[in-house]
């Protein structure tokens, strides 16, 4: 059978009628680039932000016939809000007057409104999720998420990873896992396992070599499918291994997912922490804490001599932290065990769980979970995009 195509996706879309009853979705411009790989279908569908809950039977609906359609393995489809996309947003109802003669107000009559927060959706049994973030590439941010995650777990928790770096999945080699996942009634996703860890990826939905060429609708649908729409089970940390630098996945996270904190990764020089300050600084405007700053690549240990070089410099990311004031986490060595074990996809904390590498990434857990714990969840904030 001959492969699905985009425009076969469209024609087929065409019988879904958009919310104004008489076009269809694809002519009202909801749907978003249609990206296919291995028989699977990933679009997004872009409706008014106000009208996103009562619009899900229209991405249910857009989401059946794709399947139906011969050839077709799978689809993710995704709601995105835009307040000028599909049909015209309803009128907010107008505001009561009141009533003349009464010469007496309320102390918040004379400031403007404010639309209520919306409530950010978390994800059923899951107590906590934490961003793992660094400003840019090349810093070890994703063996870090990995060996915290291992940390996490080994100091007792039930701990998941969501591969968040759409574009450069790395988990399936760094943890070793390969295969597809299987599916629940054809919708939710069972999570991969590996070393007590429950992994979800988009790694493990193309093949390695496929180049992801998604733009911000397309990023957010993915995201938010592989994050919501999979059985995570009961757990009490979901960490989430984020793409480097400031981009669509980062602000998707921080609009629509309750964040408990996020974990900033850095290396000792100075341009790592330039670009590590610009992650900071996003993750503070859109209130979510920092958890701290872990220095990566802190110091190498030379294995025949024991003789201690700073390759990259040493003690930035704690001086930077205290800068700023937010924790210093812990210094992680760069070492040929770490480069060697992430290669072969088995982690260095699950594979030497009592060496002292392995101690500093259960420290470095310890010290993360202690404040998530210790924390109250708070309020989203309120971001608009125009």
């Amino acid at each position: 059978m001959a492969d699905i195509t985009k425009e076969q996706v469209l024609e087929t879309l065409k019988t879904v009628r958009g919310p104004d009853l008489e076009h269809n979705i694809v002519e009202l411009g909801m749907v978003s680039d249609v990206f296919i790989s291995d028989g699977k279908v990933y679009f997004s569908i872009t409706v008014p932000a106000e009208r996103a809950k009562e619009l899900e039977p229209l991405r249910l609906a857009a989401e059946r016939v794709i399947k139906d359609m011969p050839g077709v393995k799978g689809a993710l489809v995704a709601l995105t809000a835009d307040k000028k996309a599909g049909a015209p947003a309803p009128r907010p109802a107008p505001a009561q007057a009141a009533p003349q003669g009464h010469s007496h107000s309320h102390p918040h009559q004379h400031a403007p409104q404010q639309p209520p927060r919306a409530a950010k959706i978390g994800v059923p049994g899951v107590k906590a999720i934490i961003a793992v973030a660094s400003g840019k590439g090349g810093v070890g941010k994703s063996t870090t998420a990995v060996n915290l995650a291992l940390g996490l777990l080994a100091n007792g928790l039930k701990v998941g990873i969501l591969d968040a770096d759409i574009y450069g999945p790395s988990m399936p080699r760094l943890l070793k896992i390969s295969g597809r996942p299987t599916q629940i009634d054809g919708r939710i996703i069972n999570p991969m396992e590996n070393y007590g860890l429950k992994v979800m990826s988009m790694g493990f939905l193309v093949e390695e070599e496929t180049a992801m060429i998604w733009r911000g609708p397309m990023v957010q649908s993915a995201l938010l499918q592989m994050l919501r729409e999979v059985a995570w089970g009961e757990l009490d940390v979901l960490v989430v291994d984020m793409p480097p630098g400031t981009g669509d996945v980062q602000l998707t996270m921080a609009q629509q997912v309750p964040l408990a904190g996020a974990v900033i990764v850095s290396t000792p020089q100075d341009l790592a922490l330039i670009d590590a300050r610009k992650g900071l600084n996003m993750f503070r405007k859109v209130e979510v804490p920092v958890l701290g700053i872990v220095e990566n690549m802190s110091y190498f240990i030379a294995p025949d001599t024991g003789a201690r070089y700073d390759i990259f410099g040493h003690g930035g990311a704690r001086k930077e932290a205290e800068r700023i004031g937010v924790p210093f986490l812990g210094e992680v060595p760069l070492t040929m065990g770490i480069r060697e074990t992430s290669d072969a996809g088995t982690p260095l904390v699950a594979a030497e769980p009592n060496g002292v590498v392995a101690n500093i990434y259960r420290e470095i857990a310890a010290k993360v979970w202690k404040q998530v714990a210790d924390s109250p969840q708070r309020a989203a904030p309120a971001i608009v995009f125009e």
